[in-house]
């Protein structure tokens, strides 16, 4: 069961054509074509090594394709310039770790810096306050990032992906080593940039329960193809999901949700 969409382009919005990625003999990624849906929190699930980041990490430029093209807004990457991508899209990875010494103010201010080159105006200083409330950080703010908490630290660089106010968020599991508190709000601010401030987040989530309750789209990927995808409750099926995961999972119905049960 196949779901694929055209990869014809047009403004605002981010196709694929035929992407792969290949390192030596082996295939991380095998020829995804696929129209990313704008306006919406877009989850990307699978298993280890199944080929989530790399679209993410092709799609931010961060690494090329071995064949194929990325089109963010009806224009091939390589027409983009570095700075005016910038303020296209941002990117947080899974390793968060900053060798300097520096306040979560200072951190998130580094999100302006495609707009401020250094040097942030009003506009700018507004920006981070706003990042920093909409976290719930502010009280964070003149702390240093390595005294921070895992979690505290994962929302300061969260906080500075939003002040990049950016169209499209991209998010390498951002739920990795989160409590379950600070995991739905997470999803919740996504929820809130989404539909408050009309941005299209793409993120790698492992947790599916999450998907089924926040996730507006799903692409499924196994074995670096992409397999499945569609709106969240097309793919919230136990034979979709058992085939990604190859374990037995079970899908239940609880308030209108789907949740899906895999401790068998």
């Amino acid at each position: 069961m196949l779901y694929m969409s055209s990869t014809k382009t047009k403004a605002r919005m981010i196709s694929t054509e035929n992407i792969s990625k290949k390192y030596k003999n082996d295939f991380a990624l095998k020829e995804v074509s696929t129209t990313l849906p704008t306006g919406k929190i877009v989850a990307f699930i699978g298993s280890n090594g199944a080929g989530k980041s790399t679209v993410l990490n092709i799609i931010s430029r961060l690494i090329s394709p071995s064949t194929g093209n990325v089109y963010i807004d009806g224009r091939k990457i390589p027409q983009w310039e570095t700075e005016e991508l910038a303020k296209k899209l941002t990117i947080l990875g899974q390793s968060l770790h900053s060798e300097a010494r520096i306040t979560v103010k200072d951190l998130v201010g580094f999100g302006r810096f495609p707009h401020s080159k250094g040097n942030m105006d009003a506009k700018d200083k507004k920006a981070v306050e706003d990042a920093l409330a909409i976290t719930g950080i502010e009280e964070l703010k003149d702390r240093f990032i390595d005294e921070l908490s895992g979690g505290q630290r994962q929302m300061a660089y969260i906080a500075m992906s939003i002040a990049q106010d950016t169209q499209y968020i991209l998010l390498d599991e951002p739920l990795n080593n989160l409590d379950m508190g600070r995991a739905v709000k997470i999803m919740k601010i996504m929820q809130h940039l989404v539909k408050e401030k009309s941005k299209t987040v793409f993120m790698v989530v492992h947790d599916i329960n999450f998907v089924s309750f926040y996730a507006d789209y799903v692409l499924a990927f196994k074995n670096g193809e992409l397999k499945y995808q569609g709106k969240t409750d097309s793919i919230m099926k136990s034979e979709i999901l058992s085939d990604i995961y190859d374990i037995e999972i079970s899908v239940e119905n609880y308030r209108g949700k789907k949740i899906c049960i895999y401790y068998k």
